[in-house]
Order: structure tokens, then sequence, then C-alpha cells
């Protein structure tokens, strides 16, 4: 009885806990939700606030203050949220488009945060984070070529 039970578990819920390969995932873990000239900007300006590695902080614990010299990739995309929107959207395409770079550059690895947890790895390099902004950039800009078509 227990490993039949084991066995409906691991099929029902996989090896790591979460849903089945059958079933989609959140709407805001999807690709492909629509993307606005926003989101563009988003990127952009997160970018220009991620100047140089001398600005960088790599040791993020998703605080943000306002006053801080150095800024983590999640803090420069919530000041560069915030500042496009006025508000800040966790769940944005922007954001979201970087998180799925991130996790294209490291091989689906997991973490608690994926911003954060990219960011504050040791072999995560400044060039490694703008790579990452680089590549959501190219995505959010292909689609938005393709919806104006």
């Amino acid at each position: 009885m227990w490993r039949s039970l084991a066995v409906s578990t691991l099929l029902v819920f996989g090896t790591t806990g979460s849903a089945s390969a059958t079933e989609q995932p959140p709407a805001h873990e999807q690709r492909g939700q629509p993307v606005s000239i926003e989101d563009l900007e988003i990127l952009d300006r997160t970018d220009q606030l991620l100047v140089d590695e001398a600005h960088w902080n790599r040791n993020d614990n998703r605080e943000c203050p306002p006053a801080a010299t150095t800024i983590s990739l999640y803090c420069a995309l919530h000041t560069a949220c915030t500042e496009v929107l006025g508000r800040y959207d966790h769940r944005r395409v922007a954001l979201q488009e970087v998180r799925f770079a991130v996790e294209r550059v490291s091989d689906g690895r997991e973490f608690e945060h994926r911003l954060m947890g990219f960011n504050n790895l040791p072999e995560t390099s400044f060039s490694d984070v703008k790579k990452v902004l680089a590549s959501a950039r190219a995505e959010v800009a292909a689609r938005l070529a393709r919806a104006s078509e």
C-alpha cells in the first residue's frame, strides 16, 4: 500500500512536490504574455540604473533603500518598474522575462527568489547580469515587433 501511495504521489506531484507536467503553470509563469512598450522601457531603465560594476550590489536582500549607492538586479528592476508605471508590478512581463532569462543561463537551477538568487551567486559576474537584461530586452523587443505586424 505504501509503495502504491508513493508512486501515486510521484505521478501527481513529480519528484519536487510541484504540479504534474500536464498541468499548466500559473499565468505569470507562462511565456508569451502580452507585452507593451512599458516593458521595454522598464528594461532600458534597469540597464541605465546598473551603469557599471561599481554601482552593482552583488549581495541582494530584496530591500531597496532609495539612498543606496549600489543596486542589485532585483532593486534595479523594482526601481525601473516604479519609475515607468508609477507602481511596482512584481509579475510584470519585463520582470518575468528577466526571470526566464535567468533560468536559461542557470540551466534551470532553482532559486527561492530567481532575481536575488542569481544576483548573489558567487559565480555571477556583472557581465552576466547585463547579458540577462539584454536577453530579456531582445525577447520583449521581438515580441513587440511581432505584435505590431
